[in-house]
């Protein structure tokens, strides 16, 4: 793999202007398909094979009136039994009306009539059944929904619109440029120099830019969730900077080394391109697996950012190599342009010779080891260097330290609760917000997550002898405050009952309310009843997501082992990444349990309200984290394992590894950080920042505690036993080469004038 990509990036350098314009035209191909052809996102998450969603189709087919999306106007009069006066009912009349008349309305219910009207007689909830559902209403629909009771307003009364027909999607604003900015910096100090730092940006922007308009392009064809295009531009530009910032950074110590632009870019792409392909392999596998979970709304999630990740790398390993052989040695600091070898081979001291001819093996002529592109004597006083001396001289007690750290940081794992958001947890001063406020203070919580039991039977008579029944034990549950009378199909053959719990949507209590009404109405005969709503949704899905969790969770750490096992040709190293990965995880999840579900330090991430995590969270943060984990795993340890098969000691191969890759892999990960944190500081929607939040940290703990202090302190415990392999596996293993051997066997047989 690293020949052909040794040969990719010297011929995109050398045919740079062809590369440039077919990614041009590219980005404008595709730009324009998705100005044209993009379609709406969707809010609802289905999950086929539930009761609720089984209950939703049914009433799509034999009741469709009452399968759209439904609105509740919530309106609190200026004083207590208001609602009573002539002027009063005048106002709630007025309300009804205008929610008439609102486009795809199917009809709105009058309080006043069905007794929605709060005890004291100052609150009421206006019911509106919308035709199509929460997808389906327009941008014209919201807004005449949202104006509703503009003129009682005017008169002191307070009116919110609110339901699910409110569940909009969040949108991505300008002041998420602010991380790309802090990585921008980051990249300037890393490298010394505006133009590498210019270019590497650039690069991934440009990748980010194809992989969004690619799919914004397909979202006309295929149902993409809210939160889909926001986690494919987050992590296809946090990505995206890295794998430029490794190849960049790599090319630049090949020039620093002597060679030839054209040789510096090849050499580039098949060593630091090779660990990328390999990063984004994983990556991209870790997100598509998420289809194994079968849940519609997060395949389409994972497959959406695997699609951008997969972009980011193609545009690395081709589209980079032409960037770098326009800016040719002004990647490289001011400072350090001149003094560089041009085209020729830097001095060697002592130190040097010894290492060329070590790597170069016995019986080499002398005269070929001009030929090796040896650097000179390296600056090992640098603080990669001095973290690593450090680290695997005190290796026993690093290891119990970082160990216990993030124990402690994961117990309150045991108390994740995942559920769907719901309007409690939304922004304050949203839409939303206000009107499930606004409800809760006027008649509870239980008003905001409302059940609905369908009763579904072959005759209009047998649905009609069973309503009775199931209304009598719907009541007889425990935590039920109330059960609505019931609304009948066209044809007599379905009921929908509407049932008031005495807790909110996301309450523990409301999720055993569910399961002991299922439990109640099970076993009626002749007739089909199904409990729904959109609390019963969440329940559902949040159910199904930790079911799957833990199979989903081997499935990853298994594919770890596998492919590093492949990578470094070895069984200790593999198993410590996957071990080091679920510390990485479980104390993520421990972190962002205490700020977004216990409420610790929310203030400081501008959260309104704690709740439950999102159910998706924990799934997909494995999903992304894995690979994450694994950039980090294959920079840093491949030269560990590079200089110990030549020569060096187990642990001064360590302390190598860490010395040239500490720098890179602290600067990629503060730029992951950056991109992830800009979701978290600068949107308002809670499940945007629940998941920038747990990616920030996780790639803060993964990088700096686990990969860059507890990994080499492990490799400096095992030693060489770190790199045994059974000869029987190493024969059956294929060689994937990511180290450059091939590749290094193949600049070997050249002639000298060819490099």
């Amino acid at each position: 793999m690293a020949t052909l990509l040794y040969r990719l990036g010297r011929g995109s350098l050398r045919r740079r202007r062809l590369v440039v314009a077919v990614w041009l035209v590219v980005l404008v191909g595709l730009g324009l398909a998705a100005v044209f052809l993009r379609g709406p996102t969707a809010s609802n998450f289905t999950m086929p094979g539930t009761e609720s969603q089984r209950a939703l189709d049914l009433l799509s087919q034999q009741f469709p009136s009452a399968s759209g999306a439904t609105g509740t106007i919530a309106v609190k009069a200026p004083a207590d039994g208001e609602l009573g006066t002539p002027q009063g009912q005048a106002v709630i009349k007025e309300i009804v009306q205008e929610a008439t008349n609102v486009p795809g309305v199917v009809g709105a219910v009058d309080p006043l009539a069905v007794g929605a009207v709060s005890p004291d007689g100052q609150y009421a909830l206006v019911q509106v059944q919308f035709a199509g559902g929460a997808d389906e209403v327009d941008d014209a629909q919201h807004a005449a929904y949202e104006k509703i009771g503009a003129n009682a307003e005017a008169q002191g009364w307070q009116v919110a619109p609110g339901g699910e027909v409110l569940g909009g999607e969040p949108e991505v604003g300008s002041t998420e440029a602010i991380g790309v900015a802090v990585a921008a910096v980051v990249l300037v100090i890393t490298f010394g120099s505006l133009v590498a730092a210019g270019m590497t940006m650039l690069n991934a922007l440009i990748g980010v830019a194809v992989g969004m308009a690619g799919l914004f392009a397909l979202s006309s064809t295929v149902e993409l969730t809210g939160t889909a295009p926001i986690l494919a531009l987050m992590l296809g530009l946090a990505v995206g900077i890295d794998y430029s910032l490794f190849i960049t950074s790599r090319h630049r110590q090949n020039l620093l080394d002597g060679l030839p632009p054209d040789e510096a870019v090849g050499r580039a792409v098949g060593t630091a391109g090779s660990a990328v392909v390999f990063a984004g392999a994983t990556v991209v596998i870790a997100l598509a697996g998420l289809a194994v979970v079968d849940i519609p709304f997060l395949t389409v999630m994972g497959l959406a950012a695997a699609g951008t990740v997969t972009v980011a790398v193609l545009v690395a390993i081709t589209l980079q190599p032409a960037l770098l052989g326009f800016a040719g040695r002004k990647v490289l600091p001011r400072r350090l342009r001149g003094t560089a070898p041009v085209d020729g081979v830097p001095a060697l001291d002592g130190d040097s010779v010894a290492r060329v001819m070590r790597r170069a093996g016995p019986g080499t002529p002398v005269e070929e080891l001009s030929t090796r592109h040896e650097p000179a004597a390296e600056n090992r006083s640098g603080f990669g260097f001095r973290w690593a001396r450090l680290v695997t001289r005190l290796r026993v007690p690093v290891i119990l330290v970082g160990l216990l750290g993030l124990g402690l940081l994961a117990v309150p794992t045991s108390e994740m609760r995942l559920a769907l958001p719901d309007a409690g947890t939304a922004a304050v001063g949203s839409p939303a917000r206000v009107s499930n406020d606004l409800i809760t203070e006027g008649f509870g919580p239980g008003f905001t997550g409302r059940l609905a039991v369908v009763v579904a039977g072959e005759t209009p008579e047998a649905t009609a002898a069973a309503v009775p029944q199931v209304t009598a034990l719907v009541q007889r549950t425990d935590d039920v405050l109330a059960v609505a009378p019931p609304q009948l199909s066209p044809d007599g053959r379905t009921a929908l009952l509407g049932v008031v719990p005495k807790t909110g949507p996301t309450d523990a209590a409301t999720e055993t309310l569910v399961h002991d009404i299922r439990h109640a109405v099970g076993g009626i005969k002749d007739v089909d009843v199904l409990l729904t709503g959109a609390t019963a949704i969440g329940i559902d899905v949040s159910e199904k997501l930790a079911d799957a969790l833990p199979i989903y969770l081997v499935l990853v750490v298994g594919l770890s082992v596998l492919l590093l096992m492949l990578v470094f040709r070895s069984l200790l190293v593999p198993v410590k990444a996957a071990l080091g990965f679920l510390l990485t995880v479980a104390a993520t999840f421990g972190i962002t349990v205490g700020v977004f579900q216990q409420g610790h330090l929310a203030d400081l991430v501008g959260l309104d309200t704690p709740g439950p995590l999102i159910s998706f969270l924990p799934i997909l943060l494995i999903g992304i984290l894995f690979g994450l984990a694994m950039d980090y795993e294959v920079f840093l340890v491949s030269r560990m394992r590079e200089d110990f098969v030549h020569g060096d000691t187990a642990q001064q191969a360590t302390i190598n590894g860490m010395g040239h890759g500490a720098r890179v892999v602290t600067a990629a990960a503060l730029i992951m950080i950056s991109v992830f944190g800009g979701f978290v500081f600068f949107l308002h929607d809670p499940v945007i920042k629940s998941i920038g939040f747990a990616l920030a940290v996780g790639v803060a703990i993964d990088a700096f505690v686990v990969r860059m202090t507890i990994v080499p302190a492990v490799m400096s415990l095992l030693g060489r036993h770190a790199w045994w392999l059974p000869r029987w596996l190493g024969r059956a293993l294929p060689n994937v080469d990511i180290e450059g051997e091939g590749l290094r066997a193949h600049l070997a047989d050249r002639e000298p004038a060819g490099v």
